[in-house]
Parts: C-alpha cells; structure tokens; sequence
C-alpha cells in the first residue's frame, strides 16, 4: 500500500525510530503543529517507543525494580496526541528522490511505501558486536534496548551458572560488571585497553581498576577476545583470548556502539569519519532541505577540539529532538555541539569526564599542562567525607581550561558539572579559581576540589615554558 504525502495543505512528518530523539522530535512538532496541519508517522522496529536506555543496567542489577519504570511515555500516549505509532515496523529503505521510505511489518512481512514531506532519521546506534567465532551464540548480549535488556534478564534467570564475562570496560562494560556482581555472578572484564574507562587517561583508569577489583571483579587488561567458545548445546560456555580462556556462562558485549546509518548510507546521505550523519545546526541533514537527523545516529560538534564526535547519550538525543521538532513545527531551534561531559559509577565509586584528555589534545594540536590533586567531598573534620581526584587539562599560554576528570565516592561525580559549564564558557583555569560556589562543611572543604586543581593548574600555565 502507498500513501500520498500531501492532504490539501496537510503535511506528513515521517519518522525513523521510536525512542529519544525521534519521539521528543514528533511530540515537539506536535505542540507546535495540529494535526489537520500536520499528519505525524513513527516507525518503531522494537516494542517501546521514549524509555531511557541509560537506565537497563540498573534495571538488570535490581535497582530499578521493572522495566516500565524506563518508559517515559508508551506508544498508546504517543497515540492520544495525535502521533501515528507503528511498532514492530522496519523501516528497510529511504527513497531520497522520491520523498518516501519503505516499512516492513516485522510479524506479517507485510511491507509498503509511506511518502514524507519531512523526515526524521533517529536510527540510534548498535552495540560492536566483533566479527569472531562464536559471536552469535545464545548467552552472548548486547546491551542496548529494552528488548536486549529483556533478552539478558531471559537469559540469566535460565541460566543455571554463575559465571559472567563482560567484554570490554567503557561505560556499559563497567555498569553492567556491576549489574552482574549485584545479580551473584563471577564478574571477569575482558578489556582491550591498559586500564579500564577509556575515556579517561590511563592514569585515572587506574583508580577505577583498582575500585572494580576491590568489589571482587576480575580485571583483564591489554586482552582482546579472538572468540567465544560453545559447548555442545550450542551456548556459550567460555570466551578466548590469545592466551588464556575465561569460563562464562554468559557473556555481555560492553565494548562500545556505533551509530545505526545502514539506511542513510544506502541513501547517499552525508556521513562523517565515525559513521555518524552529518548535520548543520538545525540538526537538518546537510545538503538536504527536508530531512534532520538526531540522536546516536549522527556526529555532534566538540565546542572544545572543534572536531565532529559521535556520543551516544540520551541528554544529547532528547535535546536535538527537541531542536528538530521546533524546527519541522515553523520555529526556530539550533544545537551547537557538546563539551563530552559523561558520568558514570561502579557500587559507590563515581567516574565523571568532561572536555579533552590528552591524547585528544594532543591529536588536536594543542599544547597543555596536566594537574592532579587529591581532595575530599566535605570538610575534612565532617563525617562522612571521602577521597577524591581531580585531573585538569588546561592549554599553555592562553590557560584555557581543556578538560577535567574525576574520580572519588559520594558527591564527586556531579562536580564535573562545574567544569562542563566553565569549557562551554571558555573560562581560563585563573577565572575558574574565582568561581562564587556554594560552600558549606557537609557539601565541600573552603577550596572544592574542583578549584583547588583550577589553581594548581592555573601555577602550571604560569611556570610554562
């Protein structure tokens, strides 16, 4: 069946994908624009539409106790104000020339084409599942929507053993290692890198692989899986190294995703070195006047390296659908990049980044100085106060802040904010030191740690060369 795309004046905004972005686009068109003005399609290949992603790990470890409590708004409330929601439907191909996109229904086979005037790309991305033996196998998980977060808890409530092996150690390798631990697995991590968090410098990973270790996590640094070994069930039962085999009962994929642009790709859309869609600042696709694209399928700009970076964050997605939706509804909205701010914990220890490291740096060219001080969340005569690190990056000669990171236990990781506001600002390390923070013995010692590595970074610009 093919639907026309235009009804008198009534125009048809057809969008791909179902969750941050693609839903905060429609539902911000939406308040702008009726529905005898404006006619709003979504496909949805999954069964959720608007649940947060970033929450499955806590669900699976038990801290969110179901999974509805994820959904921030279900198809059937998309449905009430005026949103055409199509689960369990396929988008397969983007006819740019056309001005239409064909859908398949995934339960019937069933497929037609839908004719847009406006389209929304927001494909997200998907879990790196590595290219080896064995990848495939039941027991082996990626964890990226609420179905795959269903499909583990499927899998470790059959699952007899209580060995798990989670492959990499970036933010969803770390939170699930800790999800396994809380269910009563064995939790090995099989990491490629020197020291887990490779958004960190290694230095800093460092504290975070001691912390993991101490929950009685096993780390395995500067290892690659070759391939993932079954038994004669054909489930998995270990996953190999070069050099060694780790037992597993199952096995999460935690190395990372990768923007979802198998479509665009096929339509000639414009895509950037990371795979991720290119955009201008109205989040509208370059070169292409009636689509946008949002969310983790597409590049952002880094307000501090002046580079385009692919990151994958629900904060990031629900903002430009917002500026899509304003834009698609007759306003006016633009996103003008991010700093990389991103914060995660392992039990009680947080882990928080903001702005470059230095290879980053260095890979953009700039010159820097490197601080690290040791603080504490609260005076240290108030109880309850615990360690903290501080890392800095600021720039030689001009002195401008290029990044920070953090790591420490209760009331460390939001203080990143302080450093996120002052690179979006282009503050120097010296103006940081004059920052008017809140202060008080339960919240921070006099200097918060943040400021003390602002001055101490601030002497480093200072003595330089």
């Amino acid at each position: 069946m093919s639907m026309s795309g235009t009804r008198g004046d009534r125009r048809r905004l057809v969008v791909i994908g179902g969750d941050a972005a693609g839903m905060s686009a429609a539902s911000q068109a939406r308040r702008l624009k009726d529905a005898d003005e404006l006619e709003i399609v979504a496909f949805e290949r999954g069964n959720f539409t608007s649940y947060s992603a970033c929450g499955i790990p806590y669900w699976v470890g038990g801290d969110v106790a179901e999974r509805d409590e994820l959904i921030a708004r279900t198809p059937e409330e998309h449905r009430a104000r005026g949103i055409d929601v199509r689960l369990r439907t396929e988008v397969t191909e983007i006819d740019v020339d056309g001005r239409r996109v064909h859908a398949r229904d995934l339960e019937s086979g069933a497929g037609s084409w839908v004719s847009y005037d406006r389209l929304v790309i927001a494909t997200g991305a998907r879990p790196v599942r590595p290219e080896m033996p064995g990848a495939d196998a039941p027991g082996v998980h990626g964890v990226q929507t609420l179905d795959d977060g269903q499909a583990l808890l499927d899998t470790l409530g059959a699952t007899r053993g209580r060995r798990a092996v989670v492959v990499g150690a970036g933010y969803i390798g770390v939170e699930m290692a800790e999800a396994l631990i809380k269910r009563g697995y064995e939790v090995t991590v099989v990491n490629r890198g020197s020291e887990p968090m490779s958004t960190l410098d290694p230095d800093m990973g460092r504290l975070v692989h001691r912390a993991m270790e101490g929950l009685g996590i096993t780390m395995v640094n500067d290892a690659e899986v070759t391939k993932v070994l079954t038994g004669d069930d054909g489930r998995v039962r270990a996953v190999a190294t070069q050099n060694a085999e780790y037992p597993a009962d199952v096995v999460v994929l935690g190395i990372g995703v990768r923007p979802e642009t198998g479509l665009a790709r096929a339509a000639g859309l414009p895509l950037g070195d990371h795979g991720g869609l290119l955009t201008d600042l109205s989040m509208r696709v370059r070169g292409h006047e009636d689509i946008w694209a949002g969310g983790d399928c597409v590049e952002v700009l880094d307000l501090v390296s002046g580079r385009e970076r692919h990151i994958a964050l629900g904060t990031h997605a629900n903002k430009h659908g917002q500026v899509i939706g304003t834009n698609v509804g007759g306003g006016y909205a633009t996103f003008p990049g991010v700093v990389g701010t991103a914060v995660s914990k392992v039990c009680d220890l947080e882990i928080a980044r903001t702005g470059l490291r230095e290879k980053d740096a260095r890979r953009a060219g700039l010159r820097y100085e490197t601080v690290i001080i040791e603080s504490t969340s609260r005076a240290g005569y108030y109880p309850g106060a615990s360690p903290m690190t501080v890392k800095m990056l600021a720039e030689r000669r001009t002195g401008r802040l290029l990044g920070v990171q953090i790591v420490g236990r209760e009331g460390a990781g939001k203080r990143v904010d302080i450093a996120a506001v002052a690179l979006t600002a282009g503050l120097t390390v010296e103006q940081m030191t004059a920052l008017d923070l809140g202060y008080a013995p339960p919240f921070s010692p006099v200097w918060d740690p943040v400021l003390v590595a602002a001055r101490k970074a601030a002497q480093a610009v200072r003595r330089a060369p």
